[in-house]
């Protein structure tokens, strides 16, 4: 998760839909703080695509389908990239089930195969999914990701080597919320995390630990504007929300390159920041 991006998926306001009132009606229902403001939120989405191209990083854009809805531009949840292929969630929010098979055909048009697929009862989104290393899986278990996720997950990689732990997460703000497991822990490099400690349950904080990760916290006043959530985009450098001029500033201090886009309306309004708005498909060495 923190060797340099090489190749990413994304998908625009425009792709998702956020300029068509059918989709923009269903903002309540999907969490949205308010209605989409949509040429405010496709500007902000191509500054974040302009800074992960001055990365270095190959960007494929998602094509538009009728499957789509308002959450698809956050496309980091309905797959999750692995050596052996894509695994293809099955997302415990209803409407996003039909966006990881759209996934699945766009990315074996890219030369990546389809390696899983979780099915019900079992749900997963990858936003609740950490790589602590090459061989070790953390899986967030709350609302999005349930135990037969895991287990499912765990059947698929087991077999490559590859050992999946489940870590448990807080109710919250309640099940209609989207607390995912990084909405509370983002990798920086292979020893650092950024952290909400308050809220990561002891027993991940502790297997952290034992796994030599360092911790710098979040300022507690952006919980809310998402400041847990930053891409590592490999060799120190970070893409994350310039409203969060604190926390980015504690990152500044500890040595990383810090790079900024506006998110008010594609990241705070849907919940989600630049790991969300991001599917990394290919990286490389740390």
């Amino acid at each position: 998760m923190v060797g340099t991006l090489q190749r990413v998926l994304v998908c625009s306001p425009r792709t998702a839909g956020w300029n068509q009132a059918p989709r923009v009606s269903m903002w309540r229902e999907l969490g949205f703080h308010h209605a989409p403001a949509f040429e405010a939120a496709q500007a902000q989405h191509s500054a974040l695509v302009s800074e992960l191209k001055n990365a270095g990083a190959e960007v494929v854009e998602l094509p538009a389908s009728e499957h789509l809805s308002l959450d698809a531009a956050y496309t980091h949840d309905a797959s999750l990239a692995t050596d052996f292929g894509l695994i293809l969630m099955h997302p415990g929010k209803a409407n996003r089930v039909a966006e990881a098979r759209h996934h699945g055909s766009v990315c074996e048009t890219q030369g990546i195969p389809t390696f899983g697929t979780i099915t019900a009862p079992g749900t997963t989104e990858a936003g609740d999914i950490v790589w602590l290393d090459s061989k070790t899986l953390l899986i967030g278990s709350g609302y999005r990701t349930n135990a037969a996720g895991i287990e499912q997950m765990r059947a698929l990689l087991a077999p490559k080597g590859i050992e999946v732990l489940s870590a448990p997460l807080p109710y919250g703000p309640g099940p209609e919320a989207c607390l995912h497991l990084m909405s509370l822990i983002s990798l920086l490099d292979e020893r650092t995390a950024l952290v909400d400690l308050p809220w990561l349950a002891v027993e991940t904080v502790e297997l952290l630990k034992s796994r030599g990760f360092q911790f710098i916290a979040i300022d507690d006043s952006e919980r809310d504007t998402l400041a847990c959530n930053v891409l590592a985009l490999g060799a120190k450098r970070l893409l994350a929300i310039e409203e969060n001029s604190k926390t980015n500033a504690r990152l500044r201090h500890a040595g990383f390159d810090v790079r900024t886009f506006p998110g008010s309306e594609i990241c705070i309004n849907g919940s989600g920041g630049p790991t969300c708005l991001t599917r990394p498909l290919l990286r490389g060495l740390v």
